[in-house]
């Protein structure tokens, strides 16, 4: 009996699925959807199993599956302002599909679940980031002295100084971390810039956009921030270094900042063992004008 109730929950499902996944990722959204007398599953736990057992069946099968985070207020308000009605399955497969062309999205590749969920939920958490840093850019307007647009000035100045900041950092694979202090909110952004064995760098476009972003809007709006990268290659000492941000620019962290900041526990204020084989020091010269923009704002 067991067997046919699963073989029933894996067909429900398929009807829902036309190569993207809504996946509902925690117990709050589940229940939320379980309101709907269309949305047959009890248990989330179960749901997950089943999802997850449909998506082994469908790689075997061939078939590419791409995961989307299902949010059960933004599926409401869709069907809102649709006319759709959301107790409807088919409204659910229209919902992902949406998802599948504007949300956040990870490719299954045969990973369990519980190593999807998390990757699914940073890339949702990244993609708002952007969203949201992107809309404060754009709110800034023009410049009331040359009419430039602030934010696309910001932007540019940005995308310059991190690759000013990549083409002066030791071989080896390079982590990025920019964080920029509100109001009306506090944003961070991660960028990781590998290179292979030919010494060319590669980054992935979806976050150096976010992290280009975040970092213009900190310059932009001249918020405390700050911008703090890990250098690593073998046979070499993993190097951190940083700046803060100050003003429309960048000012170097000397190396006893960048050790009390990574050996200071954040909630206590309690020293932390620094990390053995690791050289925190001053970052290398970005080169002439690397602090400010050849036109303030």
């Amino acid at each position: 009996m067991a067997h046919t109730d699963h073989q029933t929950m894996r067909r429900v499902l398929r009807r829902e699925i036309a190569g993207t996944i809504g996946l509902l990722t925690d117990e709050h959204d589940f229940r939320a959807m379980r309101r709907y007398r269309s949305f047959t599953f009890d248990d989330h736990t179960t749901y997950l199993q089943q999802m997850e057992a449909l998506l082994r069946i469908r790689a075997t099968q061939g078939s590419h599956t791409t995961l989307a985070l299902f949010d059960p207020e933004e599926y409401a308000d869709f069907c809102a302002e649709t006319g759709l009605d959301p107790d409807a399955p088919t409204s659910r497969a229209r919902f992902t599909a949406e998802l599948a062309a504007t949300g956040a999205t990870v490719p299954y590749e045969g990973q369990p679940l519980d190593e999807l969920v998390p990757a699914l939920v940073d890339e949702a958490v990244r993609q708002a980031t952007w969203e949201y840093a992107s809309t404060l850019l754009a709110r800034l307007g023009p410049c009331p002295t040359c009419g430039e647009d602030i934010g696309r000035a910001a932007f540019a100045h940005a995308a310059e100084l991190l690759a000013r900041i990549i083409e002066t950092a030791p071989p080896g694979d390079r982590h990025l971390v920019c964080s920029v202090s509100g109001p009306p909110e506090s944003l961070a952004a991660v960028l990781h810039a590998d290179q292979d064995t030919d010494g060319d760098t590669h980054l992935d476009e979806a976050e150096a956009l976010e992290f280009t972003t975040v970092l213009a809007l900190g310059l932009a709006t001249h918020s405390p921030g700050g911008l703090v990268m890990r250098t690593s290659a073998p046979g070499a000492t993993d190097r951190i270094y940083g700046w803060r941000l100050r003003g429309d620019g960048l000012a170097p962290l000397t190396a006893g900042e960048v050790f009390d900041a990574y050996c200071t526990d954040i909630e206590s204020g309690d020293l932390i063992a620094p990390e053995s084989g690791v050289d925190y020091c001053a970052p290398p010269g970005l080169g002439e004008g690397d602090t400010t923009p050849g036109h303030r704002h």
